[in-house]
């Protein structure tokens, strides 16, 4: 029995891609009817696309090189998977100018087997140069065509009301990726993916201005009085705001080899208040989208990073109130100033000056991994910082704790972790470095004579460890990584130092979303009108919910994540209905948040307006 190239093609490719599911991908299966669906589902895509060759004259080139791209595609989903625990969208392939300051990231995670997911390319070339008895060379007859279309049609449809059956409303959440792709397939998804980005790209156009009076009345609704005591006790103060690159809140009070992982953090939190229950809510934006969420007390998108999507838009951050109120606003970044294409968006956010690459002394000898070494970038930064009027408003943003946790031997304060697991090994010693950093950091900021004039705001901007190295952090920790687990590991470190302020642990459930007003609070500056989804911190009637990206959320005695609800106190699965009170809060505040970026609603909220709602003209 002979077969035909596209068949042998559709084939390859098929079973490749189902390997790939199993051994590259971490989807789980519930039931039979799962595994059946995601052992079809590239199917039908794959008849339609291959398919297509029977019309076109030369078709074993077509074959070939669509067999081609379709590889890279999948292959491109698995090295991102490797980090980021998630799919490609197309926001995030139009970020290739962020390509080229991966460097070592990206070297860590290719590795030389990577050449298998192009075997079945290269053997089908082969075999349609070599022409085999058993590979059909004759031309393919109209009927033919016609049942084979048929035929894809038929599983088109079949995939379609199995995943439907199988999770009911499958194609409306789509901030599931896993579900997607677990469901109608990696090429699906994509074609999917990219009816969405269209789909976003003409909400702008269509938006108007009544979608806005509808989700401030929302906000407003929901908004909490600040605490009398803490309003304007920072007044005048400088803030300076420290985005930890991927440091988790587990590393606080940790030791790895009897040593603490961060010595210097431990001692700051006692005079400072330190929030042991605050989440990072970013997602494929991840550093961006942390500081997105501080600056505008917004969601990040569930798709790419608002930096890239949406620089265009009008915001009301902080940054651009601030200036309102003769602050002055920077942001400090050793780093190209295209990176994440912050040159751009800083604008929108109302920022008055960018310290990136440019703007330091940068050599082979203080750098590392990403770029300078905390210790030299915290250094110079406080000679820009002595040259700010004051008072200032400053973001500066650490890079040696980053992927894949690079560090010259004689800057190791403490051995690597020893486990079999290097990811995790090498991500205590570049923690404990930017750990000293800070120590030198906050001692030059009191020779300097700032430090009892500034408001000192350090926080985590998103988790370091994936999901990929659960089991060497369950050994860490000594307990398993359930789904209840991965939720608690989200949390980062949120410390506000306050000059004249004993410290204290705050309990309170919180996320990045709650530093905006929180800050703007501590200044003095009201917030009531303000179009946010936080709720300060200090407030005593805050709602105890911190929504996260992907739907998940906390409350304080329930956690709520991938569809089941779990009791706090257990970490076990519980009845849903526990909730259910948040689930359809945790949709609307999403949903909302998205219409105000994809629409760009902002830009029909009057920020004169916006300036004249806060308390008074200014904050003298």
């Amino acid at each position: 029995m002979k077969i035909t190239a596209t068949s042998l093609a559709i084939i390859l490719l098929w079973l490749k891609t189902y390997i790939v599911y199993k051994t590259c991908f971490t989807i789980p299966i519930e039931n039979w009817i799962q595994e059946f669906l995601l052992f079809i589902n590239p199917l039908s895509f794959l008849m339609i696309v291959l398919g297509a060759g029977f019309y076109i004259k030369n078709r074993d080139r077509y074959i070939l090189t669509a067999s081609l791209v379709l590889s890279f595609i999948l292959y491109s989903n698995v090295v991102f998977y490797r980090f980021f625990n998630d799919y490609l969208t197309i926001p995030v392939l139009f970020q290739t100018s962020n390509m080229s300051d991966l460097g070592s990231s990206i070297d860590e995670l290719i590795i030389w087997q990577d050449l298998l997911f192009f075997i079945d390319t290269i053997l089908l070339a082969g075999l349609l140069k070599l022409r085999p008895v058993f590979l059909r060379i004759s031309s393919v007859s109209q009927s033919e065509k016609r049942a084979f279309f048929l035929s894809a049609i038929a599983m088109v449809l079949f995939n379609l009301g199995l995943a439907e059956t199988e999770r009911p409303q499958l194609l409306t959440r789509t901030f599931d990726r896993e579900m997607l792709v677990k469901n109608i397939g990696t090429y699906n998804y994509h074609l999917y993916d990219l009816f969405l980005q269209s789909k976003s790209s003409a909400q702008r156009a269509l938006a108007d201005g009544s979608e806005l009076a509808e989700i401030a009345n929302y906000v407003q609704a929901g908004f909490k009085e600040p605490d009398k005591k803490m309003f304007g006790i920072g007044k005048n103060k400088n803030i300076i705001l420290i985005s930890m690159e991927s440091t988790q809140n587990f590393v606080i009070n940790k030791k790895v080899n009897g040593q603490e992982i961060t010595p210097f953090l431990n001692e700051f939190i006692k005079e400072s208040f330190f929030f042991e229950n605050f989440y990072h809510q970013t997602g494929q934006g991840k550093t961006s989208d942390s500081e997105f969420l501080v600056d505008n007390s917004l969601y990040p998108l569930s798709r790419g990073a608002v930096f890239f999507t949406h620089a265009g838009n009008q915001f009301k951050a902080s940054p651009e109130i601030l200036h309102h109120y003769g602050y002055f606003t920077a942001s400090l970044h050793a780093n190209n100033k295209s990176f994440w294409n912050r040159d751009i968006m800083y604008k929108s956010l109302g920022y008055d000056r960018y310290y990136s690459l440019a703007d330091y002394h940068v050599t082979e000898k203080n750098s590392v991994g990403w770029g300078m070494k905390d210790i030299d970038f915290f250094q110079q930064s406080v000679r820009h910082l002595n040259e700010m009027p004051k008072p200032f408003y400053a973001k500066l943003i650490t890079l040696t704790n980053h992927f894949p946790f690079e560090l010259d031997e004689e800057d190791q304060l403490i051995k690597p972790y020893t486990s079999n697991n290097k990811t995790v090994n090498h991500y205590f010693p570049t923690v404990r470095y930017t750990d000293e950093a800070l120590k030198l950091f906050i001692q030059q900021l009191k020779d300097q004579g700032l430090y009892n004039d500034s408001v000192i705001i350090i926080y985590g901007d998103h988790y370091g460890i994936s999901e990929n190295h659960y089991k060497t952090m369950g050994e860490f920790l000594g307990k398993e990584i359930t789904p209840f687990e991965s939720i608690q590991l989200q949390r980062v470190p949120l410390i506000i130092h306050i000059p004249g302020m004993k410290g204290q642990t705050m309990s309170t459930v919180a996320g990045q979303i709650d530093l905006r007003p929180t800050i703007l609070h501590l200044l003095g500056v009201e917030t009531k009108a303000d179009i946010q989804f936080g709720t300060d911190l200090f407030s005593k009637d805050r709602l105890q919910l911190t929504l996260l990206r992907d739907g998940s959320f906390i409350t304080q005695n329930h956690v709520f994540a991938k569809d089941v609800c779990y009791d706090k106190t257990t970490g076990k699965p519980i009845e849903k209905r526990f909730c259910m009170p948040y689930i359809k809060k945790a949709k609307t505040e999403l949903e909302y948040s998205d219409k105000i970026i994809y629409g760009d609603l902002l830009r029909f909220y009057n920020k004169h307006d916006l300036i004249r709602n806060h308390r008074g003209d200014s904050i003298d």
